[in-house]
């Protein structure tokens, strides 16, 4: 279902940017390498008119694509003597204030009031800094591809001409028809008193976002959750500059869809259930028909193909059209000879009962086939299919709109334009909830409960998302005794949806249960069919009535369509199918298959149970149940501990399948059962149990995190967490922050996280409730601001004993930061690992001070340093203290040469705690050799293990010392 409360604008995507940084004032913008590439021989060509012409053609385009490198273009223009300095400030300032839209308007606009050689110039600068600036890019390349005069292209008043006199009359009743049928909106409230609300289109038309080069044509995942996740990662990672916003009225005939074929154009809209398709089309046809957009189409004929799919015989194109709007019926042949007037619309192919086949050579060679003349009978199919190929009436343009599920059957398609809603960006679904609430205390209430909740945040680019959390929370913050806790799983919120119908229209019926076990059931063959339409015959086939529609109850579960030719049905949303598909799994009476229906369910590899799933799981939270079973009576509990079993078992064995990419990739989608079902026992019983929890090298998403950090804090201890190379975002990190204090071993190395990072888990080492016992940072680029955050949280843990901050280039100015910490007299730290960093001889005298007083240390690796032989002497006065307590001690790879072994050796003979000194890789010589043979001989040494690197002229070669008493000793020599 297309909910109505919405609009669309469209956007393209540009190629991805250039790292070459342009090395002037364009800030990130390089010059183009190729001064005779074929660009600047086409501008050395073309004549002012000309670029005159080229200017005002792209100008919407150009518009957006500088705003990122406006100064550097102004820059150029300034050096140019086109703007003086006044001008460039100006232009600059508003940069500067971060409105580059004003910007790069007012940038074009002084160049348009300044002539020619203005215009000229901004054009050779294009040419110089495109590399650097995708969308820029994208267009220069365009130019390029269409050739020394691509004016053809641009002449976009072609075929544009006047409507004959005969046809103006039905031209003008034509549009009024069509202003009437689409001018208004018609919005579902699911309240007693006010079931619909009618508004005016335009007043309820919201913004979205559109892109061309549509993504993934097959998907692997439900189709919301794929655009959903994509939607994030463009929103988080500011990929927003790469697209091209673009209006519907240019779809056709603008610098976004230049026509390249003299046969037409075809151009498909793609976008997932509940985007705002429909509305999309429907305002399209509005603002034809009353004026405002495309007056290049003399006609314009939409279609659904839910409506198409009544029609069960052949059929010509004269008669497809007379059934809709029959008052053409003598001035059709007129409209033939004029193809290029018309625009032939057709909404929702993924409703369409037949497969039209674009890659099946048959219809291109097989007359039965073959529908080239508009008065000759042939399928549907194959009448869509031979006008979107431009062999019936060809000149004329044909739009298609389509859920993704079924954009791989135009792959072979004549397509000279795709696009994709992207739904809203930014704060355009905040816009969305101030138009859906007259109250806008409560508006800013939800949006406020929603963007602190990035669960049920995920989905909100779609509008019909938007529109049934507004219904389910709304009430919430209207209702001062409000006798439930606000929703915050996906499960729970569409539990209130129903919950709220049942509230108002429940007594309308009589078993509502029954109603909900029989409409479950249809659900659930739709789902795993993926049908979204259903007809008279389906109701009848699962004894639901269609006379029921009498009452508001069955109505707001189910849409009716009227058409002229019948009558067919759709739940309001696909997710909202989905959750009363689920839902009747919990009413049947014999729930005993129900694991091996989940079993089944799980194993469709396409997404098409995901959420169902997900709701199913969700159900057997108390939480979820509770409000439903007021009016449907309680669950089975049979079903709730079955369902339970289910997911314990699926989580455990997902736990124990990370090896693969796959497997780990569907560790996170399965904690979304656990977040559902918001089971504390049955999360501790899963997660809380194993040893370890894997997900190294794979990207976690905020979405990732945010589903991690619910289910870890249900557990109340997490045994080992690895964390490897998940390339974090902030965001997401935030949420782990919360819970990351449960984790009893924590491994987040090789992460790069940075400074705002570590200060998150320094709040977690904070939490007097840490159970953190050891933590590895190794490689994670620590800066002086990370060691401050972590030496605070040092001063202050009790739980953490091991810590690992190898491979971080520290410096001794953050060693001197975390000795602080680790000087404290309750530092409960036993292993510091502090290999591969950057300390030298500087932090010597902080580390010797962390010897003599920790009085938990054991184990020190300082190897891969440059301490040198100074600075060991300064440790090595610490060694002999009797307060030391280490036991093992490496400094390999130090630059340590005889200088000194000497006082190494006092410390092996004389320290009363040391076991394992590791020395290799160093340049100690014979005599250092000998030092220290001789401190092993010692009476009073308790070394077991020594390793060393002796340098002997022209060779080398290792010695291992191990001692296995005082009198005993075996020297073992391996060549290096």
């Amino acid at each position: 279902m297309e909910h109505p409360n919405l609009g669309t604008s469209v956007s393209t995507m540009a190629e991805g940017p250039n790292e070459t940084e342009y090395q002037t004032t364009t800030k990130g913008m390089r010059m183009a390498t190729d001064p005779n590439s074929r660009i600047t021989e086409f501008l050395t060509k073309w004549d002012d008119f000309q670029l005159f012409q080229l200017t005002k053609f792209y100008w919407d385009r150009i518009e957006q694509a500088i705003e990122e490198g406006v100064d550097g273009v102004s820059s150029l223009l300034t050096y140019e003597q086109i703007f003086n300095g006044q001008e460039h400030r100006k232009v600059t300032e508003l940069t500067d204030k971060g409105n580059r839209a004003e910007s790069s308007k007012l940038l074009l606009s002084l160049v348009m009031e300044k002539g020619s050689r203005a215009r000229r110039v901004m054009w050779e600068s294009f040419v110089k800094v495109h590399h650097g600036v995708p969308k820029l890019d994208k267009i220069i390349k365009e130019i390029q591809e269409l050739g020394s005069d691509p004016f053809d292209y641009m002449n976009i008043g072609r075929g544009l001409s006047d409507v004959p006199s005969h046809l103006k009359g039905v031209q003008q009743k034509h549009k009024e028809i069509l202003r009437v049928q689409t001018e208004t909106l018609r919005v579902n409230t699911i309240l007693i008193k006010e079931k619909v609300k009618i508004f005016q289109l335009i007043d309820r038309y919201a913004e979205l976002t559109i892109i061309s080069n549509v993504r993934d044509r097959t998907l692997v995942e439900h189709e919301l959750l794929a655009r959903g996740r994509d939607h994030e990662e463009r929103r988080k990672k500011h990929l927003w500059r790469e697209l091209e916003k673009i209006r519907t009225d240019q779809l056709f005939q603008s610098s976004f869809s230049l026509r390249k074929s003299e046969s037409g154009n075809s151009a498909v809209v793609s976008g997932v259930s509940g985007i705002g398709k429909t509305t999309m089309v429907q305002k399209i046809v509005y603002d034809w028909a009353t004026g405002k957009i495309f007056p290049h189409f003399q006609f314009v004929f939409s279609f659904k193909f839910r409506d198409l799919n009544n029609i069960n015989c052949r059929i010509n194109l004269r008669n497809l059209i007379l059934d809709q709007y029959p008052y053409f019926w003598n001035v059709l042949g007129e409209l033939w000879k004029n193809p290029e007037g018309l625009l032939f619309i057709f909404d929702g192919l993924d409703e369409f009962k037949d497969r039209i086949d674009f890659a099946d050579n048959q219809r291109n060679t097989k007359p039965q086939f073959m529908c080239t003349d508009p008065e000759c009978s042939c399928e549907v199919s194959d009448i869509v299919y031979s006008l979107i190929q431009h062999k019936l009436l060809p000149g004329c343009s044909v739009l298609v709109t389509s859920r993704p599920t079924a954009l791989h059957l135009l792959e072979k398609a004549e397509i000279s334009f795709w696009a994709e809603i992207l739904g809203f960006v930014g704060d355009e679904w905040k816009e969305y909830f101030n138009k859906f609430f007259e109250d806008q205390e409560v508006a800013a209430a939800v949006f406020k409960h929603v963007e602190e909740n990035e669960i049920l945040y995920t989905m909100c680019y779609n509008p019909s998302y938007c529109w049934i959390l507004g219904l389910s929370l709304g009430s919430f913050f209207t209702q001062s005794d409000r006798k439930h806790q606000v929703p915050k799983t996906i499960t729970q919120l569409y539990s209130y949806y129903i919950y709220n119908i049942l509230k108002n229209h429940g007594r309308e019926i009589e078993s509502p249960r029954d109603v909900f076990l029989k409409l479950g059931e249809m659900a659930f063959t739709g789902v795993s069919e993926k049908t979204i339409v259903f007809r008279n015959g389906d109701l009848i086939k699962y004894n639901l009535q269609p006379s029921q529609f009498l009452s508001g109850f069955l109505m707001e579960l189910l849409e009716r369509d009227d058409s002229i030719q019948s009558v067919v049905y759709t739940f309001p949303h696909l997710t909202i199918q989905e959750f009363i598909a689920a839902l009747a799994q919990f009413l049947t009476s014999d729930p005993k298959d129900i694991q091996k229906f989940l079993s089944k369910a799980d194993s469709e590899k396409d997404g098409r149970f995901e959420i169902f799933l997900r709701f199913l799981v969700g159900l057997s939270s108390p939480q979820s149940a509770q409000p439903l079973e007021e009016f449907l009576s309680p669950f089975l509990h049979q079903t709730t501990c079955r369902v339970i079993d289910w997911v314990k078992e699926k989580v455990k064995g997902q736990i124990g399948n990370t090896v693969t990419e796959i497997g780990k990739r569907n560790l996170p989608n399965t904690f979304h059962y656990l977040f559902e079902s918001q089971n504390k026992t049955l999360a501790q019983a899963t997660v809380g149990s194993v040893e370890t929890l894997e997900f190294r090298g794979l990207q976690l998403t905020p979405i990732d995190c945010t589903v991690l950090s619910h289910v870890l804090g249900l557990c109340d201890t997490v045994k080992e967490l690895r964390l490897y190379y998940c390339d974090f975002e902030c965001e997401g990190f935030q949420w782990l922050g919360n819970v990351l204090h449960k984790c009893q071993k924590l491994r987040v190395g090789e992460n790069n996280l940075g400074d705002s990072r570590v200060k998150i888990l320094s709040a977690a080492l904070r939490n007097p409730s840490c159970k953190i016992q050891e933590l590895e940072l190794c490689n994670n680029a620590l800066t002086d601001s990370c060691a401050k955050d972590l030496a605070s949280a040092l001063s202050t843990n009790q739980s953490l004993t091991n810590l690992d901050l190898s491979n971080n280039k520290l410096k001794d100015s953050e060693m001197k930061l975390l000795s602080t910490a680790l000087r404290k007299p309750d530092s409960k730290i036993q292993k510091l690992n502090l290999s591969h960093n950057h300390l030298t001889g500087s932090c010597a005298k902080d580390l010797a001070s962390v010897l003599r007083t920790n009085q938990s240390l054991t184990d020190l690796n300082l190897g891969y340093n440059k301490l040198g032989d100074s600075e060991v002497n300064l440790l090595s006065e610490a060694l002999r203290d009797p307060d030391c307590k280490i036991q093992k001690l490496c400094l390999m790879f130090n630059n340590l040469t005889d200088s000194c072994a000497e006082v190494l050796a006092s410390v092996i003979g004389t320290n009363q705690s040391l076991i394992d000194l590791d020395l290799g890789v160093n340049k100690l010589g014979d005599s250092g050799a000998k030092l220290l043979s001789l401190a092993l001989q010692n009476l009073d040494c308790k070394l077991q293990r020594l390793r060393c690197t002796i340098e002997e002229p022209g060779s080398g070669c290792e010695m291992r010392f191990c001692p296995i008493s005082p009198a005993t000793m075996i020297l073992r020599c391996l060549a290096n």
